[in-house]
């Protein structure tokens, strides 16, 4: 039986362009289109074409991998009935697929794969030679850092499609490709294609708007179905709070590190995810964010030696570094040591136990933290933009945003402010003979010296010897 492909689909007039260029061998194609403008159905198509013209790999990208099977793998189009991977890849063409992997074996000897862009680096096998990013906005952008040498090695081709989510890689993306030889951007609002008429686009309003009340509804319409890049996060924690940062000019270049005063260090640990780290200095009552470090699937002595070459380029010295309280527990693969224990051995400076409370604590202790703080734009951006992604999960059943924060690439940067949030104090200069490792924080009588969380402890006892008396 002969196959054509792209098979039973033809692109729409506003697809027209950017579908020649990809036919034409173009290899890299970032795609700013509204909701429902039809991006994955024709990147989907593209791939089985160009599956068949040059074997390879070919990897479609989704920002989570939990999202593949329901968004992509199992989704059925209204439209027609069935299923979407069945219409861009017929069974004709297949020579297995593998239903748990997410895997299409075709027989010209070419391969497609759903993944996600929280498990790229943990993938067998050969590398891409094709590779789409669907919701590049949601997606950890460490993924293509990754990725793009590989293709850039190999001739492979990228392409990128998304509705905005604020100001944030994907931004920086679309003014890169608008402007860079051999790239090919395009943008369409809801306007641009007539997909919609006016009467659903005011229906689609409204039903934001009784949502997200009014202002807020607007907002995400507008970045939904205008491709508004300045539409808040949705259930931002903390966007807020960097904006006013920003409009009082505490986010620049001019945040350095000043070798006179030690530097303190706030952890995120993981091995199989991220661990993140940042660097600040308390000076004159004001926590001074000079530098972010994240990699993933590092051991304890990569980051000791982390710590003192960065100490030595900067010319400084350490005072404490905070831990997340799980770094209290021992585990088999190091002998039985925490990570604690680990880090002690590195001989780095203080290793401290951060306070434990729970996540909204947490949350609030960073709000509360924000006001006091300074960032280094350029040293910081992959944090800094972590920060105002990192967002609520929303509801489907209650249609409303829960307390509980959604777990993405954004999750390891804000929990290691969480633990700066909770921990952060005007240091104390240790005595000549004090030892440099504590196994938890201590509160001393000067409110300058004491933690958040000691500052919640006392408040309760307060208030407890209040309803006693």
């Amino acid at each position: 039986m002969q196959i054509t492909l792209p098979h039973n689909w033809s692109a729409r007039p506003y697809q027209a362009a950017a579908w020649k260029y990809l036919a034409a061998g173009g290899k890299r194609l970032v795609l700013k289109w509204h909701r429902r403008s039809g991006k994955d159905d024709m990147l989907l198509h593209h791939t089985a074409v160009s599956a068949h013209r040059k074997v390879g790999n070919y990897w479609y990208m989704l920002p989570e991998y939990s999202q593949a099977r329901k968004s992509m793998w199992d989704a059925v189009n209204p439209h027609s009935g069935k299923k979407r991977m069945d219409e861009a890849f017929p069974h004709e063409l297949r020579k297995a697929t593998k239903g748990q992997e997410m895997m299409i074996e075709f027989h010209c000897g070419s391969s497609f794969q759903l993944v996600g862009s929280d498990n790229f680096n943990s993938l067998v096998g050969s590398p891409p030679v094709g590779l789409v990013f669907s919701e590049y906005a949601l997606s950890n952008p460490s993924s293509w850092g990754y990725l793009m040498p590989i293709l850039e090695e190999n001739g492979g081709w990228a392409a990128f499609n998304s509705t905005p989510r604020g100001n944030n890689h994907f931004k920086n993306l679309c003014q890169f490709a608008a402007k860079e030889p051999g790239w090919f951007f395009d943008e369409r609002t809801a306007d641009d294609t007539g997909v919609f008429t006016q009467e659903q686009l005011q229906t689609i309003l409204r039903q934001m708007q009784a949502t997200h009340g009014d202002s807020f509804g607007k907002s995400l319409w507008l970045q939904e179905y205008y491709v508004s890049f300045d539409a808040a996060i949705p259930g931002s924690f903390w966007g807020d709070c960097l904006d006013l940062l920003q409009q009082r000019g505490r986010i620049g270049n001019e945040c350095v590190c000043d070798p006179q005063h030690p530097v303190n260090t706030a952890w995120d640990l993981g091995f199989t995810d991220d661990t993140a780290i940042w660097f600040y200095q308390i000076i004159a009552g004001e926590i001074r964010v000079f530098d972010y470090h994240e990699s993933t699937g590092k051991s304890i002595p990569f980051y000791g030696e982390l710590l003192r070459q960065k100490a030595k380029d900067g010319r400084f010295r350490y005072n404490t570094h905070w831990l997340p309280h799980d770094a209290r527990a021992r585990t088999l693969a190091a002998g039985g040591k925490s990570m604690q224990q680990q880090m002690m051995a590195e001989n780095v400076g203080r290793v401290v136990i951060a306070k434990r409370l729970d996540h909204q604590e947490g949350v609030q202790a960073g709000r509360a933290t924000f006001p006091h703080c300074w960032f280094n734009r350029e040293a910081c951006d992959r944090g800094l933009e972590a920060l105002r992604n990192y967002h609520r999960e929303w509801d489907d059943e209650k249609q409303t945003f829960s307390m509980n924060p959604e777990h993405d690439w954004s999750s390891h940067a804000a929990s290691a402010f969480r633990t700066l949030a909770l921990s952060w104090r005007i240091p104390k200069v240790p005595r000549p003979n004090e030892p440099i490792v504590d196994s938890s924080a201590k509160v001393g009588h000067d409110m300058g010296a004491i933690t958040f969380g000691a500052m919640k402890d006392q408040h309760f006892k307060h208030m407890r010897s209040l309803r006693d008396g």
